[in-house]
């Protein structure tokens, strides 16, 4: 009877660690609007999470020790130049359907006319699961008026998806299409994964309520490649805020003498046309 009981404990540790779905840790750069008509002061979150399933929020910068580390670049590109906004991040606890993590949030004056690249580079997350650290180079582009400035330039990451198109300017139904790139080299064949962020976000958290429900867990991460160019291409669906990760956009790498996987995020808002 113990063998049998040890054999039925040992069939349910296998099922729970090779049969259940494991959903995509996605870095988010999130304000409401990325399309304004005028300029003014908006506020950035940045959140290490699931967003489909408004899930576990990871404390970001977290080593395998538990110590937090400071991120390591924050800030916003406008008319090919740069400002560092690394002072302006305060921390914020965030709350998930789940659990709570920390995170970060800052305020922006947005002045002039133009693109408002957005960049967040973290320190590390080690996840135990994976016995890895990823870290998630990660962008969102704010625009001004209409007027484009900066949407299709690099900022010069060490990994980033360089927009083919303006990420703020799509209707439900439009294509989206990005290249991944590596110190400026495109990066072909690359995977990449896709979420919807299926809950607003109110305050710190994600509101409870669900935008759409999947019909299976394939659908919460969709899996898209990109070509040999590293160019990709996205049917957008539904309305709302999408995230892109470029998964390993970096190649092999490590941190602290393990795996690190170096992608590149970004995240784009479609409207519906009435």
């Amino acid at each position: 009877m113990k063998k049998i009981a040890l054999f039925l404990m040992l069939s349910l540790l296998i099922a729970l660690t090779f049969g259940a779905p494991a959903f995509a840790h996605f870095q988010t750069i999130y304000t409401e609007e990325s399309a304004l008509e005028k300029g003014k002061q908006i506020n950035l979150k940045m959140v290490f999470t699931h967003p489909f399933e408004a899930g576990h929020t990871m404390d970001i910068g977290r080593d395998e020790t538990g110590k937090i580390y400071r991120p390591k670049a924050f800030g916003v590109m406008h008319k090919s130049r740069k400002k560092d906004l690394l002072k302006e991040l305060k921390p914020i606890m965030f709350r998930s359907l789940t659990n709570k993590g920390k995170a970060f949030e800052a305020n922006y004056k947005l002045r002039g006319m133009g693109d408002f690249v957005f960049y967040f580079d973290p320190a590390p997350y080690y996840e135990a699961s994976e016995d890895i650290y990823i870290e998630h180079v990660t962008k969102m582009i704010v625009n001004v008026a209409g007027a484009p400035t900066d949407w299709d330039t690099e900022v010069g990451l060490p990994v980033e998806i360089v927009p083919l198109d303006k990420p703020y300017a799509l209707w439900t139904g439009n294509v989206f299409r990005g290249v991944v790139k590596c110190n400026g080299v495109p990066v072909p064949d690359i995977e990449i994964e896709v979420e919807y962020m299926n809950h607003d976000i109110i305050g710190n958290a994600f509101a409870e309520r669900a935008k759409v429900e999947a019909p299976q867990d394939a659908f919460i991460t969709q899996t898209i490649k990109a070509d040999s160019n590293g160019v990709f291409t996205f049917g957008i669906p539904k309305a709302g805020w999408w995230g892109f990760a470029a998964l390993g956009a970096g190649g092999e790498q490590t941190y602290k003498g393990k795996e690190l996987s170096l992608d590149a995020v970004i995240w784009i808002q479609a409207r519906d046309m009435e």
